[in-house]
């Protein structure tokens, strides 16, 4: 692949950002590929430092805002007949409210799993603040001689705390998973909304 052909997959790659990013990315690219020849690389070599088409307009998608691909989308390219908006107006009741239903589902999913993370941690706050107090009862129960009582209070105080230190780690590993999963959904989004032509290589 030479440069102007890497250069024509990556811009039907990224043809749903506004002109201007396009425009900007290609000629970052271009120059970099020239920089890279000027080192004394061959131009395939160049391109493969690079990666392929698809990496690097994942790349290009993933830093873009997600506010800047939606206004792009939204913008209207030709000029909307009457008859068409006649039509939107009047299918509105149908369209809008499967919009507003689907939107509503996945935002309760999303509210559901920040919910789970919120009573783990909850809960591991619950074991760590527990965890000391049983074992201040526990040594009371030992000075007032109450031996059986102590004994059960200290194993109970380590098992809360031996909880509370394995649920922090888990706690932190749920709520890594949930900012990697929005991640993820963010940029299938973004995905979505960049139309993608489809090119030969």
């Amino acid at each position: 692949m030479n440069k102007l052909e890497f250069l024509e997959a990556l811009r039907a790659r990224i043809s749903g950002l506004p002109k201007d990013d396009i425009d900007e990315r290609l000629s970052f690219y271009g120059e970099m590929i020239d920089d890279r020849i000027e080192d004394g690389k061959s131009e395939d070599e160049a391109i493969n430092e690079i990666g392929t088409p698809d990496e690097v307009a994942s790349q290009i998608v993933a830093s873009t805002p997600l506010s800047k691909i939606v206004k792009e989308k939204i913008k209207p390219k030709r000029q909307i007949k009457a008859w068409e908006i006649v039509l939107l107006v009047l299918g509105s009741p149908i369209w809008l409210s499967i919009l507003v239903a689907v939107l509503a589902v996945v935002l309760s999913l999303y509210v559901v799993i920040w919910s789970v993370a919120i009573s783990l941690w909850a809960v591991f706050t619950s074991l760590a603040v527990s965890a000391p107090a049983v074992l201040v009862v526990g040594f009371v129960a030992l000075f007032t001689g109450q031996y059986a009582s102590g004994t059960i209070a200290f194993a109970t105080a380590l098992l809360a705390g031996g909880l509370a230190i394995l649920l922090f780690f888990g706690c932190l590993e749920t709520i890594k998973g949930i900012l990697k999963l929005t991640k993820m959904l963010i940029l299938s989004i973004k995905k979505c909304l960049v139309k993608r032509k489809d090119v030969t290589q």
